[in-house]
């Protein structure tokens, strides 16, 4: 089993900044509590949806998600000083990967914000990068296709990704982050509770 703990020291080593938590509802406490009075981007999350973060935040800084109503094509979220996400898969090492479709939530992982915050259920965490990627490819991809509720076979089958040519596939995008971008303050928010895809 893949070591927390572990992950937490390397992501340390590697620049980031890092928090651990034993439950979700302490990381939001957390959270809430750190970004106040900022713009607050989010990124297509199931982990941030399941922790409320959105209608906390909501309250004392102006947040946009297209997962409740700004659109994608305004690219608020993308220009927002603060921007949250998850991640498909981590290594104990330190590596973290994500997949996308639309490109907008690795690209704001990527570069223009003041700071990124991405929160990780201990569920996405593997021993090695093969496995991380592993587990986001055949694991949080189909459930997500599967949420998405789109035609392709992982979506279909749910049980692994079959490298499709569907018109329809949501994996078009890999980003690796070895070591925050420069420029841009990120901070892990790791949480030793199963949580998202």
């Amino acid at each position: 089993m893949a070591d927390l703990k572990k992950a937490a020291e390397n992501l340390k080593a590697r620049g980031f900044s890092v928090q651990t938590f034993q439950t979700a509802e302490e990381a939001a406490t957390y959270l809430n509590g750190a970004i106040d009075g900022k713009t607050v981007g989010f990124g297509g999350s199931v982990t941030l949806r399941d922790m409320g973060l959105y209608e906390s935040l909501s309250t004392h800084n102006s947040v946009y998600w297209h997962w409740q109503g700004t659109p994608i094509s305004t690219g608020e979220a993308e220009k927002a000083q603060i921007y949250l996400s998850s991640v498909n898969g981590l290594d104990e090492e330190g590596d973290l990967i994500n997949i996308d479709g639309n490109g907008n939530r690795v690209a704001s992982m990527l570069y223009g914000h003041e700071k990124l915050y991405l929160v990780v259920g201990r569920n996405k965490l593997a021993g090695t990068y093969d496995e991380a990627l592993w587990r986001a490819r055949n694991i949080a991809a189909p459930k997500n296709a599967q949420r998405l509720q789109t035609k392709t076979p992982c979506a279909v089958n749910g049980d692994r990704c079959y490298d499709c040519k569907s018109p329809a596939r949501i994996c078009r995008g890999l980003a690796v982050l070895w070591r925050p971008m420069s420029g841009m303050e990120t901070e892990i928010v790791l949480i030793d509770q199963d949580l998202g895809f």
